[in-house]
């Protein structure tokens, strides 16, 4: 579906703005929780408009104002692709080799995969790893090594990770093959 003239509007229900914008719908779920709307975990109040749920927990018109600047900029970056590979931002190698260094692992690859979890299907895992193995795919992106099984690169081909500080921070996954996500953006699906 072609979304470049489609906008996020305070109208919208959250179900429209993940049916609509399904390539994004994990990274507007993760800035759904940041803002403190927890609630569209798990599919529980996605028929609600993004103002209702905004007024029902609280906040006010410079709050939906910001969270809507903050969804449509996520709305209208353009999509990865899954022939990609698979890529750090600067900010996420800067955190990987600060933890590297704190843990010891120097000059070890960043491990990437992903398990069965949650109630969509599947969540990422990152870890360390000293050495790839046959049954691994190996890139290199800002300066890392990024080790990924063969096996899941049907899923994770063209994934970007980035680094976020703050409350909701840690390491986000932008995955152009996500088709589905939990509100709460710790479980992903494919259907």
């Amino acid at each position: 579906m072609n979304t470049e003239c489609q906008e996020i509007t305070r109208d919208m229900t959250i179900q429209d703005m993940f049916a609509k914008f399904a390539p994004k719908a994990q990274k507007l779920s993760q800035e759904l929780s940041r803002a403190g709307l927890n609630c569209v975990g798990c599919s529980a109040s996605t028929w609600e408009t993004l103002e209702s749920g905004m007024l029902r927990h609280g906040y006010g018109e410079e709050a939906i104002i910001a969270l809507l600047q903050r969804l449509n900029e996520i709305a209208k970056k353009p999509a990865l692709t899954a022939q990609s590979g698979i890529t750090l931002t600067e900010r996420a190698a800067e955190q990987f080799k600060h933890v590297s260094k704190l843990e010891g692992k120097e000059g070890w690859a960043l491990r990437f995969d992903e398990e069965p979890a949650g109630c969509s299907g599947f969540e990422y895992v990152l870890g360390f790893s000293e050495k790839a193995t046959e049954a691994d795919a190996v890139y290199t992106s800002q300066g890392v090594e990024i080790h990924v099984p063969k096996i899941a690169l049907c899923r994770l081909e063209g994934c970007e990770i980035n680094y976020v500080d703050g409350l909701h921070g840690g390491f986000e996954i932008d995955n152009p093959n996500v088709r589905s996500s939990c509100g709460c953006g710790d479980s992903h699906g494919y259907n």
